[in-house]
């Protein structure tokens, strides 16, 4: 193999394997969230309007970015299609360091979704964390600035 196609494909494989987490006995499970369309790491920022989806196949992933809020509080909702059991989460937390909005969804359990807005916080960086455990099937989530 030449040595372009062989770095092509041990880079290929490695994104693969940072971005999906895979089960030690099934190569076929998986578990990916993504923000704005992107597959990201822990700690990345984010501005304006966030549009999120994440799906999965029994896996379990958790990751958590920075969101600048200008407001002192944030619309949300969530939507879950799964096919059995298993859980996303949603955590919110201010710029302080507050929790100001904590909402789980459950497969195969209605209801498969929720909206609103969060609790009032301080505005400026705020982390998100979206988790989703054992979970097999898709989903979105959506944030933007609150009044």
């Amino acid at each position: 193999m030449k040595p372009a196609k062989l770095f092509f494909t041990i880079f290929t494989a490695a994104v693969t394997l940072g971005f999906f987490g895979c089960s030690d006995n099934d190569d076929t499970t998986m578990a990916q969230i993504q923000v704005n369309g992107v597959v990201f790491d822990n700690g990345d920022d984010f501005n304006g309007d966030i549009d999120g989806d994440f799906r999965g196949t029994g896996e379990s992933a958790t990751r958590t970015f920075f969101w600048l809020n200008n407001f002192t509080t944030a619309d949300y909702n969530a939507d879950i299609t799964a096919a059995a059991e298993g859980t996303f989460e949603m955590t919110v937390l201010d710029a302080d360091g507050n929790i100001v909005l904590n909402r789980t969804l459950s497969g195969a359990v209605e209801p498969d979704s929720f909206s609103g807005v969060t609790d009032a916080g301080t505005s400026g960086l705020w982390s998100v964390t979206i988790s989703v455990v054992s979970f097999d099937g898709d989903g979105s989530f959506s944030l933007s600035e609150g009044d």
